[in-house]
């Protein structure tokens, strides 16, 4: 299904390739055709989705797998993909959830921002060049809600998630004069196998309690988050710069 780019790491997914998706099978509207996408991490978590999705649309997907936590796989990344009109960060880390601050140790409290901080300022300092060139282009930035919400046992990865939102806000209102839209998606109770396996969800205690802490009263789906990702990345939001915004059902304002 996918065919080999030349460069390590990296997939290209071509409209061709796709496969309709939902009762309409066929493609959407063409908002992102001739656009070319880079997608990070594209085998975890968001990224098979947001391929399909993007694919659907009409972009030529590059979508790589490498392991982004030095300066220069993030350089190299971005000079073999050439030209790209929408970067889409998907960056994740383990989140050490259930250990104290206290009891953090050093790696414990310095992963998560080499693997989701560091990174996102590697590939925006690449990528955001050829895009102020043009005057046009588009970074959307998969964060977690967790940045806007505090939640004890968690305050490595929280404070790296909120270091991206910081990063965002900053680097959104200094290119946004060029035309250039950096965005995040502060995401959290999304469906993910990894969270939320199928035993889980057939647990009524689990599901009493997400209809607690959720106002919508269930996860949203990866498609869902994907959607407002494509969105970020069209023309249709050039009036956004440097925003993160909750994608968690309302559990941000409980």
């Amino acid at each position: 299904m996918f065919a080999a780019r030349g460069f390590e790491g990296a997939v290209d997914y071509h409209l061709s390739q796709a496969k309709p998706h939902g009762k309409r099978g066929k493609i959407l509207t063409d908002r992102l055709q001739n656009k070319r996408v880079l997608l990070t991490q594209a085998d975890d978590f968001m990224g098979p989705i947001t391929r399909e999705v993007f694919a659907e649309e009409g972009a030529d997907v590059i979508a790589d797998t490498r392991d982004l936590t030095n300066r220069e796989a993030c350089v190299q990344l971005i000079e073999d993909s050439g030209r790209v009109d929408v970067l889409v960060a998907n960056l994740a880390s383990p989140n050490f959830s259930g250990i104290n601050v206290g009891d953090l140790t050093d790696d414990e409290w310095k992963t998560p921002f080499d693997m989701m901080v560091h990174p996102l300022h590697w590939l925006c300092q690449a990528v955001l060049p050829q895009m102020v060139e043009r005057e046009q282009g588009k970074i959307v930035v998969y964060g977690s809600a967790t940045a806007l919400r505090g939640l004890k046992t968690v305050a490595a990865y929280s404070a790296a998630r909120a270091a991206q939102v910081g990063y965002v806000q900053a680097i959104g209102v200094e290119v946004a004069p060029a035309n250039v839209q950096i965005n995040l998606i502060a995401q959290n109770y999304v469906e993910n196998p990894d969270y939320y396996p199928p035993e889980l969800m057939e647990n009524e205690n689990f599901v009493r309690s997400l209809k607690r802490q959720v106002p919508a009263g269930r996860l949203g789906t990866a498609r869902e988050d994907a959607m407002f990702a494509l969105f970020l990345s069209t023309d249709e939001c050039n009036f956004f710069a440097g925003q993160a915004f909750p994608f968690a059902g309302g559990w941000v304002q409980r």
